[in-house]
């Protein structure tokens, strides 16, 4: 099992510890809160040779973007960065008319929760899935079992929930005759649950105000087979290198470490849907 990391800082990207980083691509990427030129990218590959490192192109693209998009995907084959992260299905398109060699990571977040939809893009050639954060473990474990494509699971974040392109909080704030901020906490009334909204130049990106933490679940990952899990740094800066260092001591030991769990019970008890089934049901009018 590797241990892949999305940082919020250029300052650490934490690669001494982990096996790999996932760098978003500046112009390209949403749903994150720092971003990297292609000029960051070709500096970080050089210095880190023996790493994994993939690229985020999580944009919903539009026509203007693809000429840009074409000389991106071949400037990254040419430095051989290990995936893409892709949201659009154009990049798929792309790299088999650009006859690419680059890898691809199928991240269309909450499209990404069965194992025939799995094996489906991986028979289009599609290497790796990052699996959605509304199914539950025993719906990863089938994933893994069922498909052929390699699983990724993000375990511990602030879950990124959904993505604007409008400039949500500075069209309220507008309208409302306040002061701009790119910051706002908000709480959903029916069920009571606090999201963080971040507005940046790509528009508004919606997390959930509480860390997910599935450190628990990272056992049972590595013994049904999962090959990567993801940490992504934002919201836990003061603790994530102690954080990452423990949890690839974890990996190597086999997860048989006992004080592990126990330690990472401060990040909090909540575990997402990794125990908690979604169902919708229809609402019937009174």
């Amino acid at each position: 099992m590797k241990l892949l990391i999305e940082p919020s800082s250029k300052k650490n990207l934490y690669l001494e510890n982990a096996d790999g980083v996932i760098l978003p691509l500046d112009k390209f990427a949403v749903e994150s809160n720092i971003y990297f030129t292609l000029d960051d990218i070709y500096e970080i590959t050089k210095e880190y040779k023996n790493k994994e490192i993939f690229v985020k192109i999580n944009k919903n693209l539009i026509n203007s973007d693809i000429d840009r998009i074409k000389d991106i995907l071949i400037e990254l084959d040419k430095i051989e960065v290990t995936g893409i992260f892709f949201y659009d299905l154009a990049i798929l398109e792309l790299k088999k008319e650009l006859d690419l060699k680059i890898d691809l990571v199928w991240n269309q977040t909450h499209m990404v929760n069965n194992y025939k939809t799995c094996e489906y893009y991986n028979e289009k050639g599609v290497k790796y899935a990052l699996l959605g954060k509304e199914i539950t473990l025993e719906e990863i474990k089938e994933i893994i079992s069922r498909s052929n494509i390699i699983s990724m699971v993000e375990v511990v974040s602030k879950p990124s929930v959904a993505f604007s392109k409008r400039k949500l909080i500075s069209n309220y704030l507008k309208n409302e005759g306040k002061h701009s901020v790119n910051k706002l906490i908000v709480r959903e009334k029916v069920t009571d649950t606090k999201y963080a909204l971040v507005e940046d130049e790509n528009g508004t990106n919606f997390y959930l105000d509480k860390i997910m933490n599935g450190t628990s679940i990272i056992k049972d990952l590595f013994e049904c087979g999962c090959q990567y899990i993801i940490f992504r740094e934002y919201g836990l800066e003061n603790i994530f290198l102690e954080l990452v260092t423990d949890t690839k001591k974890y990996i190597l030991n086999g997860c048989s470490l006992k004080d592990y769990i126990d330690k990472y019970r401060i990040l909090g008890e909540d575990t997402n849907f990794f125990f908690k089934k979604t169902i919708y049901r229809v609402k019937k009018n009174e």
